[in-house]
């Protein structure tokens, strides 16, 4: 029965576009970002859509959205889904995607039909962005942790908005949905999402199974020096921050890249104080991404960071701090989910290929309380967290239909396992009775 299952292509590919125009921005992108109106908008558009074919709808403390079939709240389900916050000036397909085929695969199976009959169970992650309030997947962490972020309540966006505010207007914007406790057992984990690389793309495969998510961490630089006369002081007494911060991350950016091709180095944010044209700067300031599949190879990039600052910072009589503000350790997915997803490409007729994940998703927080892993689709020419980022219909379809498939496939895995379990653990009772 279950291979008689077939996602309504068009109804999705209509229904991303229907979502694309909540928040959506002049060059065809989404600011859609965390707690906000427009993000409201969207998790009520898609409450209304479960309402409507008489779906159980709840949301957490955390805004985190679920949607499930009624009467199966004593089974441990399969839990599927993905995000539809976005970037100030995001893509469409970005979290939206995952999210909107989540509910079209919930969709099928009521369909056909099979509603009571398979514990499957959506969710939609709150501010798995992180734009509006950082840190992101903050939603998907609290449901793994069962506590909000300690600073809920003196965390503001840029207009000054406290986030305990803000999530609780977004519960109360529906006020049809009861709030439920941080939380609870699941069986699995399924995630549906853009590439956001260009990886199959430029090798032409359909369908990434995401077998790992590699490590990330964010650090604050701070050179201090001497700030002094840009026209009368000589190179010989200049205690130049901005000089020394420049040296240490051009050494940084010939050296960790180029040396491994798995690990990534970005430089995303660079200020200086007192910040005149005429004026040696006393203070330079950065923020640094660094990312690896490595634990042990993220130990090795950070101690290259700081060895690297303090060599310049001596050099220019400065001195050098380095903050890690962020860290997300790597993630391996679980084996046998990862092999539902090649299974179902294949039976589908789609090209497969395992890959890691360069950018994290809700899927880390996610995958030490059951087993879990990912798919990825294509985007056009590996553009995200852009208003150009671009998914073909047909890749659309096809991430959903394995979604589908490799959700099938897991359930039919786990009752398999409980079964064996269910039989050894008999065996064991007969053997001590006897």
């Amino acid at each position: 029965m279950t291979k008689r299952l077939r996602i309504d292509g068009e109804r999705l590919v209509r229904r991303i576009a229907e979502f694309a125009t909540i928040g959506g921005t002049a060059a065809g992108g989404v600011n859609r970002q965390a707690f906000s109106m427009e993000d409201r908008e969207a998790r009520g558009k898609l409450a209304d859509l479960a309402l409507s074919r008489g779906l159980k709808v709840t949301q957490d403390q955390a805004a985190n959205l679920f949607i499930a079939f009624p009467g199966r709240e004593h089974e441990k389900p399969v839990l599927i889904g993905s995000h539809l916050d976005s970037q100030p000036s995001g893509g469409r397909f970005d979290g939206a995607l995952g999210s909107l085929a989540a509910f079209e695969v919930i969709e099928t199976i009521a369909d056909a039909g099979l509603d009571y009959s398979l514990p499957i169970e959506l969710v939609i992650w709150s501010n798995e962005e992180g734009s509006r309030y950082a840190p992101g997947t903050m939603g998907s962490r609290a449901f793994a942790d069962g506590s909000l972020p300690k600073d809920i309540e003196t965390l503001k966006d840029g207009e000054g908005k406290p986030l305990s505010s803000e999530i609780a207007a977004t519960l109360a914007a529906l006020p049809e949905v009861s709030v439920v406790g941080l939380g609870k057992p699941i069986a699995a984990y399924l995630e549906l999402h853009i590439e956001q690389g260009p990886i199959l793309e430029a090798e032409n495969v359909e369908i990434g199974a995401v077998s790992s998510i590699q490590g990330t961490r964010w650090f604050d630089v701070r050179i201090q020096g001497e700030t002094g006369h840009a026209g009368t002081t000589p190179l010989t007494s200049r205690r130049d921050a901005l000089a020394t911060l420049i040296q240490s991350l051009a050494e940084l950016q010939a050296t960790i890249m180029p040396r491994d091709a798995d690990a990534r180095f970005t430089v995303g944010r660079i200020a200086v104080e007192p910040a005149s044209i005429n004026a040696i700067p006393a203070v330079a300031t950065a923020n640094i991404d660094i990312r690896h599949p490595s634990t042990e190879y993220l130990d090795t990039i950070e101690e290259l960071l700081q060895s690297t600052l303090n060599k310049y910072a001596r050099s220019n009589g400065c001195t050098a701090h380095l903050d890690r503000i962020f860290d997300m350790p790597p993630a391996e997915f679980d084996p046998e989910i990862v092999s539902c997803i090649e299974e179902a490409a294949i039976e589908l007729g789609f090209s497969v290929k395992r890959m890691v994940s360069g950018a994290f998703h809700d899927a880390l927080s996610v995958q030490p309380l059951a087993p879990s892993a990912m798919i990825f689709v294509p985007c056009r020419n590996g553009i995200s967290h852009n208003e150009k980022e671009f998914v073909e219909p047909v890749n659309c379809v096809a991430g959903a239909a394995t979604l589908l498939q490799s959700t099938l496939n897991a359930i039919t895995k786990i009752a398999r396992l409980h079964e064996t379990e269910v039989q050894t653990g008999n065996q064991k009772k007969m053997g001590t009775a006897l």
